[in-house]
């Protein structure tokens, strides 16, 4: 009785109907995402070639390249919660049930760079907020050309969505 009351107040607080954040949530992928096809696009324009979505290595990088030992994971924002960005903020509605959801993402995202580092890979997330920010999407390409030919064991690219 206790559950069927909160999930009658959950969807009276929702702003759209159950039909339509049905088709809303139905609509998220979880590959080939705009922001992945962007960074595809950079790393191929960069002259790099790639293997995608890896399910023999830790987390399934998004991006490999195999030859480089290199681990690249395009990550949303909201999803696995971007520190300090605007994008990355807690929904008012069911708080409880987001934070625990989007912590289990950060925790086996850590989990996954631990594995990977540890097996002598290199790391890179690049961030959805650095896809939508015009100055570092038109830079793209050579920022990940740098980072590629470096040493750096782990790095990050983000964007305008950072304050």
């Amino acid at each position: 009785m206790e559950f069927r009351r909160f999930a009658e107040e959950a969807k009276v607080a929702d702003v759209v109907g159950s039909e339509t954040r049905s088709r809303m949530m139905s609509g998220i992928r979880g590959k080939n995402t705009k922001p992945e096809v962007l960074v595809r696009r950079a790393l191929f324009a960069a002259g790099f070639r790639f293997r995608l979505h890896r399910q023999d290595l830790p987390g399934a990088p998004d991006v490999v390249l195999p030859g480089r030992r290199i681990a690249i994971f395009i990550h949303g924002c909201f999803w696995h919660m971007h520190e300090g960005c605007r994008f990355a903020k807690l929904p008012a509605t069911r708080p409880d049930f987001w934070k625990a959801k989007l912590e289990g993402n950060v925790e086996r995202d850590r989990r996954a760079v631990e594995t990977l580092l540890a097996q002598d890979w290199r790391v890179l997330f690049v961030w959805e907020c650095a896809t939508k920010d015009k100055a570092v999407d038109s830079t793209l390409p050579e920022t990940l050309s740098a980072w590629i030919k470096g040493t750096v064991r782990f790095g990050e690219i983000s964007g305008g969505g950072k304050p």
